[in-house]
C-alpha cells in the first residue's frame, strides 16, 4: 500500500532521529543537557524537550513558495549541546533552494515526496549531482556549496534535513554576494564583468517596497 505524504513525513523523522555525532560540529558538553540561563533545572519537564513547531505542516496545503521550517537551537532551546537539528523543506514545482553552505555541519537530506535534482561542489570545483526520488537520502558535506531544485513541472516536493549541529548556520551565496555592501567594482572584477551588470544583479536582491 502506498504511503501518504503524512506517513512519509513521519517516516523521515524516524529515519533521521539519530544525532549525527560522527559529523558533529558542536563542542561536547559535560552535562546531560544545557539548562537555559535563568531557568531552574528542577522545574524542567517533558515540555522543555518537546518541539511542536512542525505540527502546522501536517495539514498544510501544497507550498506556493519555497519554504524552510526549522527546528534549530534558536527555535528549540533543548537542542543546545546536542549536535543535531532539523529542517523541513517544501518546494513548489520548478522552485530552487539557491546555492548555499552550512559552515558548522553536514546536511543529511531525506526526500519524502516528489523529485529533486541536488548537487554540491567540492574544494576542487568538481560538481556532484543526483536526481532523487521519494525515500532517497543525499548527504551534503560540511561547509560545501550545494543546492536543490524541484525539476517537476506540476508537482511539489517535500524533504526533511538533519544537521550535525544545533546551529548549522546558512550562508546563501547569491544573497551574500549581491545583497551586501561589497563594492560594485570589486564584484565586477571578481566576476569578470562590468559594474552595470553587477548593479542589475544587486537590484534583483533589493528589498521590495
Amino acid at each position: 500500500m502506498a504511503l501518504t505524504v503524512k506517513q512519509r513525513f513521519f517516516l523521515a523523522i524516524l529515519v533521521l532521529a539519530f544525532p549525527l555525532s560522527a559529523i558533529s560540529g558542536d563542542p561536547d558538553i559535560i552535562s546531560d543537557f544545557v539548562v537555559p540561563i535563568g531557568v531552574n533545572a528542577t522545574v524542567l519537564d517533558g515540555n522543555f524537550f518537546t518541539y511542536t513547531g512542525m505540527r502546522p505542516l501536517i495539514n498544510s496545503d501544497p507550498p506556493t513558495n519555497f519554504t524552510v521550517t526549522k527546528a534549530t537551537m534558536a527555535e528549540f532551546p533543548a537542542l543546545n549541546g546536542q549536535s543535531v537539528s532539523y529542517a523541513v523543506l517544501e518546494y513548489p514545482a520548478g522552485s530552487v533552494n539557491p546555492p548555499h553552505t552550512h559552515p558548522r555541519a553536514a546536511e543529511l537530506l531525506f526526500l519524502t515526496y516528489g523529485i529533486l535534482e541536488v548537487g554540491f561542489v567540492d574544494t576542487t570545483n568538481k560538481l556532484f549531482t543526483q536526481r532523487l526520488q521519494a525515500a532517497d537520502i543525499f548527504v551534503f558535506p560540511k561547509g560545501l556549496v550545494h543546492y536543490q531544485f524541484n525539476c517537476a513541472e506540476n508537482d511539489f516536493a517535500v524533504a526533511v534535513s538533519a544537521f550535525g549541529s544545533a546551529a548549522a548556520g546558512t550562508v546563501s551565496v547569491p544573497s551574500t554576494v549581491f545583497a551586501t555592501s561589497i563594492d560594485d567594482e570589486i564584484l565586477a572584477k571578481s566576476f569578470k564583468t562590468d559594474v552595470q551588470t553587477i548593479q542589475k544583479l544587486k537590484a534583483g536582491f533589493a528589498p521590495k517596497a
